[in-house]
């Protein structure tokens, strides 16, 4: 329980099922910035904790706040800042979901004896008899395009999904906001946040800036032209137009990143050839039903959050990774971030763009 609007009315609705609950309260990793007040993690305020404490009381069910602090920090947050010193642009929302509420959150099921672990994520499960084993189970979007959170999600597996439940699956953030009024709980208007919860600022460059040692370099043309300085390679993504600060001319959007020559490569059309790509390299990657598709497979792959899922080929080479080439040539592909693999509504697998 977060304190939000999405798992308070997970649990109200599982409790009016009939389910005997617990709730668990994550307390995360918050930056202690000197000569700043108020800073803290916008999952796990104090706030945040009040509000998933009253719908409990509400609801009639104990609450717990277990520290995951160091765990949190070590998984999410240093992966976060080692991903864009190597130069890649990760997205800390998929290892959160991998080693922290799908990881830490069952062991400490286990630990209370819990049969299962529910959320307010919004995505589906589906289970059905299998040839193979008692029950296969399968990870399906959501009733809510607008809200669909599979993308994060890929590194479930048959084990873990079954043992999790989404109660908001069929549902629409509307009606949900609806049922909390309905359910007379006080977070029914909550706003959600939209940021990374462990960067107090808006913008993540000056969390980035605090944390990793940069140097600036050359802004070039990709015919060698310097055209300005940059701050630093990691403050910038393939593609990105805000930021690609050059006094004067511009706009300019980011085509390529050598940090060999610590250069940034820029372009003055946001469509030119140079960042579109036909195909990524994928690593780490999950097979949600514990088996390998035959190769080579034709699929969708969405390749960021809100990204359109689209048509491709994958493959297998030779090191084990895995190739995805597109029907069409796609924008701004960016190592770091996932590339998540679906069949219609059912997501496949997925992993880390390299």
């Amino acid at each position: 329980m977060s304190g939000g609007v999405d798992s308070s009315v997970a649990a109200a609705l599982l409790k009016k099922q009939g389910h005997d609950l617990i709730g668990i309260f994550m307390h995360f990793w918050t930056e202690e910035i000197k000569n700043h007040d108020g800073i803290t993690n916008k999952c796990c305020s104090l706030e945040s904790f009040n509000d998933a404490r009253r719908v409990a009381q509400k609801l009639d069910f104990p609450i717990y706040n277990i520290n995951l602090d160091i765990p949190f920090k070590k998984k999410v947050v240093d992966n976060f800042l080692a991903d864009y010193q190597a130069g890649s642009t990760p997205n800390p929302c998929v290892n959160c979901n991998k080693f922290i509420k799908f990881d830490l959150l069952l062991k400490k099921a286990d630990d209370l004896g819990v049969d299962c672990i529910a959320t307010g994520h919004y995505a589906r499960i589906k289970n059905q008899e299998s040839k193979t084993r008692n029950q296969e189970f399968h990870l399906l979007r959501p009733k809510d395009a607008n809200k669909d959170q599979t993308y994060f999600l890929y590194n479930l597996n048959q084990n873990k999904l079954s043992r999790i439940i989404f109660p908001l699956s069929n549902l629409t953030k509307p009606e949900v906001r609806k049922l909390a009024k309905k359910f007379g709980l006080d977070v029914a208007e909550k706003r959600e946040s939209q940021e990374i919860c462990f960067i107090p600022e808006k913008s993540h460059n000056d969390f980035l800036k605090r944390h990793i040692e940069m140097s600036g370099g050359d802004i070039k043309t990709l015919d060698g032209k310097i055209v300005g300085q940059h701050q630093g390679l990691p403050l910038y993504t393939i593609g990105q137009r805000r930021g690609v600060e050059i006094g004067g001319i511009g706009p300019f959007y980011v085509s390529k990143l050598d940090y060999l020559t610590n250069t940034l490569y820029v372009v003055d059309d946001g469509d030119d050839a140079s960042i579109y790509k036909n195909e990524l390299i994928a690593k780490n990657v999950n097979w949600i039903s514990g088996f390998e598709p035959k190769m080579p497979f034709k699929c969708e792959a969405v390749i960021r959050y809100r990204h359109k899922s689209v048509d491709c080929i994958v493959t297998k080479n030779v090191r084990g990774d895995y190739e995805v080439e597109f029907d069409k040539p796609q924008r701004a592909i960016t190592a770091g971030q996932s590339v998540v693999f679906y069949t219609k509504d059912e997501v496949l697998g997925g992993g880390v763009i390299s």
